[in-house]
């Protein structure tokens, strides 16, 4: 998944998520696991049960969301957020800090996780009794087929995952789909055999298996229900119609945010795990790090019941110190950020060399905020993904750079060819230095180099195939614990490339050796077989240089003196849990 916030942007995980096969998971999930209760929050800020229900909770932060519609929602923090308070999957995650329960799915809206079939290439499950929207009307196994139909209109339902392009049972008509989404309803024939409903059970039929899709489930909100009575297409973007525990008051305005108020529909007897404890959540955008940071070190008023996701930058470290260190946790993301050459325009694989070795990571780092901010990266993969990690061979000279072989390398390439647009997220202090000591680096070796740093919405600009920039920054994370929501979700060009959108990819890379290799990965029976397939693939992306890795961001969050039960969720990528959050009196 996208990341976007932290001390430049976002991220971090001290995670090291347990390494388990899928298989087993999916196995697990088709015996019909039953929902754990109440959930554990193992909190560590003394609260526990109803300690900290009631009261008002503020959320600050910088960066806008995005996208709030759940079939266009890919940025990790804002899939947490909704995913606790607004939007419920057939199954989620358990509200928890121990690594070892936090990736096991458990019922939400079905009344287990799922029955898998036909070797994982066929899933069923059957929604609960009694759960609602927050008109009261009942959720239908209608609703959960609609809302995966929008994934299919990719001209209009931008931005999300598509990982349903890729699975569900379908039949091409050309490179894409031949079914393209319920506005235009070309195709809608073949839909409805992927797709079915019976009474409350719905039921998803696969090209291939797909043994972790209860994992996805819980992870994205691309699989959530969806009234088809309340879609307005694009205009709905920023429209929240919930099923979940809260509800938005009024409106949402980008850059400003919105307020959550309880859901009087929802009925907590049928969840088991969100405990929604404040009255009234409160989103505060357009906030920028210092600020925050600033308020929440002072510690008074509201703030004293407010959490970010907004790391400290750096300048302010030397103040946390005394109640404010209490009240502050660094743990490691899931996010890798990396670089990525844009392929329409940087087509000399020297050029794109000699980016390579001209790029120094410790600059970058240091100008970041050293070991606090970030931890070294020598693949886009996580080494939390321990069955497909390893150091990728084109990647040694990342550490500090390569001056002078960049130099040789531009030797005789055109003056043209060497003038780049390193686009980036920019607006604060932390990423425009980061960005300044790139360009330095750069330009020893030889480009001329405009920077452009974005200081708006982000993600929704680059992928744009026709984005202004040579150079992009990118920042993610797997959506579950696999390779497969990596390197597919990245580099396979048939899921990624339209005329109007590159997906995820947004260096709009192609490489019909790297799909072959992607499929070979997708036929393999457990995470370990897949995971050489993965290594081999990433070597080769290393050779293109499809992409440049950067560091794996550590998440160095404060937090107001009344928050209880606070933890960071493995499972909601290590940001603030919505799901346990309290305040006291």
């Amino acid at each position: 998944m996208d990341r976007l916030g932290g001390s430049c942007f976002i991220k971090e995980m001290t995670m090291n998520k347990k390494s388990y096969s899928i298989l087993a998971v999916a196995v697990a999930g088709s015996m019909g696991l039953a929902a754990c209760g109440g959930g554990s929050s193992d909190n560590k800020s003394g609260g526990s049960g109803a300690e900290g229900s009631g009261g008002t909770l503020y959320y600050l932060t910088k960066r806008p969301a995005e996208h709030l519609d759940p079939q266009r929602m890919y940025i990790g923090r804002d899939l947490s957020n909704l995913g606790r308070l607004t939007y419920r999957s057939l199954v989620q995650f358990p509200v928890t800090e121990d690594k070892a329960k936090a990736d096991k799915p458990v019922a939400d809206l079905a009344t287990d996780t799922g029955k898998m079939s036909d070797g994982g290439k066929t899933w069923k499950f059957t929604i609960k009794d009694g759960v609602k929207w927050e008109d009261g009307k009942d959720i239908t196994c209608a609703d959960f087929k609609y809302g995966l139909s929008r994934t299919f209109a990719t001209d209009v339902i931008t931005g999300g995952p598509n990982y349903a392009i890729g699975f569900l049972d379908i039949p091409k008509k050309g490179d894409a789909p031949a079914y393209n989404g319920p506005y235009k309803k070309e195709g809608q024939a073949e839909f409805d055999k992927a797709v079915t409903c019976e009474g409350k059970t719905i039921t998803y039929k696969f090209n291939k298996a797909w043994p972790d899709f209860n994992l996805a489930v819980a992870s994205l909100r691309a699989f959530d229900p969806y009234r088809k009575d309340k879609d307005k297409g694009d205009k709905s973007n920023y429209a929240i119609f919930s099923n979940g525990p809260y509800k938005l008051q009024g409106t949402w305005k980008k850059g400003t945010g919105g307020t959550f108020v309880r859901n009087e529909h929802y009925d907590a007897k049928t969840d088991g795990v969100r405990k929604a404890l404040p009255d009234k959540i409160e989103f505060k955008e357009g906030l920028t790090n210092e600020i925050i940071n600033q308020r929440l070190i002072a510690d008074g008023g509201k703030d004293k019941s407010a959490i970010t996701d907004r790391a400290i930058p750096p300048s302010m470290y030397g103040q946390i110190k005394g109640d404010s260190q209490k009240r502050s946790v660094n743990v490691e993301s899931p996010y890798v950020d990396y670089l990525v050459p844009n392929f329409n325009k940087m087509k000399n694989l020297k050029v794109r060399q000699a980016l390579l070795a001209a790029t120094n990571q410790d600059a970058w780092i240091t100008a970041g905020g050293g070991d606090k901010a970030y931890a070294p990266s020598y693949s886009i993969i996580n080494p939390a993904l321990t069955t497909a990690y390893a150091k990728n061979p084109a990647f040694t000279d990342v550490p500090k750079g390569n001056i002078e072989k960049a130099k040789k390398l531009l030797e005789g390439v055109p003056a043209s060819e060497k003038n780049i647009k390193f686009t980036y997220s920019g607006g604060t202090p932390t990423a425009d230095k980061q960005a300044g000591a790139m360009k330095d680096n750069w330009e020893k070796a030889g480009f001329k180099v405009t920077l452009n740093g974005l200081t708006d919405t982000y993600y929704d600009v680059i992928q744009n195939p026709k984005a202004d920039g040579d150079v992009f920054w990118g920042g993610w994370g797997s959506d579950w614990p696999s390779a497969s929501t990596v390197i597919p979700a990245l580099f396979d060009s048939r899921l990624n490339l339209t005329e109007k959108s590159n997906g995820q990819d947004y260096g709009n890379y192609k490489s019909d050796e790297v799909n072959k290799m992607i499929d070979e990965a997708a036929k393999k029976t457990s995470v370990d077989e897949a995971g050489e397939v993965y290594k081999q693939i990433d070597k080769k992306l290393g050779e293109d240089v499809a992409y440049i890795p950067l560091e794996i961001q550590k998440f160095y969050y404060l937090r107001g003196s009344k928050v209880t039960n606070y933890i960071n969720n493995p499972a909601t990528s290590m940001y603030p849990d919505l799901g346990a959050v309290g305040v006291s009196k």
